[in-house]
């Protein structure tokens, strides 16, 4: 495979979120707002990254039984370090998104890249397809956010801009999520189609 396919399909061909649907659970919590979702891709990509290197790193010399504790290990370890750095220098996000930063470890796109694709590939290959993921999982979080930051708050980034009498307040509430993703979805499906 390619050095660009690695790098490329996770952005828009196998998004985590908008195609793959893995990850949503951050997604539906943490999309409240535009900064909350880059907040949470930030952290994410760390760790995918991050994961996705040290297993591939380590591929050929892990039994095959323990992997997946391994890969655990790993996951948990740069989990703890982005979690400690994220308090330490912003502490408003870190409140803000609160136990989902330690919920990283169980997140499906880290676990799922690095059995998938980090323990059967070279270094480079794994890094970018960590890199690529990071990308399309960043994508999806931060356009829902925007969108339900807007509709349901009035605002983008924090910067209000249309009175609070026009807002939808369910779109900052669950359900809002799930209308937001899947109308993501069927707009990407949409142009998907248009350009075949």
């Amino acid at each position: 495979m390619s050095l660009w396919k690695d790098f490329s399909s996770g952005i828009i061909k196998e998004n985590p979120v908008l195609r793959l649907m893995i990850g949503l659970c951050p997604t539906i919590a943490t999309t409240t707002s535009a900064i909350n979702a880059l907040g949470m891709s930030a952290a994410t990509a760390f760790v995918l990254i991050g994961s996705n290197l040290l297993v591939s790193i380590v591929r050929k010399i892990v039994p095959d039984e323990i992997r997946i504790p391994i890969f655990i290990l790993i996951i948990a370890s740069l989990v703890t370090v982005t979690d400690y750095v994220m308090y330490a220098f912003m502490p408003a996000l870190h409140k803000s998104l609160g136990v989902f930063i330690p919920l990283i470890v169980a997140n499906c796109i880290i676990l799922g890249r690095s059995e998938a694709f980090a323990y059967k590939n070279p270094v480079l290959n794994s890094v970018l397809d960590g890199v690529g993921m990071s990308i399309g999982f960043t994508l999806s979080l931060t356009t829902i956010g925007i969108i339900r930051e807007i509709l349901g708050s009035g605002s983008v980034f924090g910067i209000s801009f249309i009175n609070s009498s026009f807002m939808a307040t369910a779109m900052v509430l669950t359900p809002g999520a799930f209308m937001t993703v899947g109308f993501v979805m069927a707009l990407l499906n949409r142009f998907e189609k248009r350009a075949q």
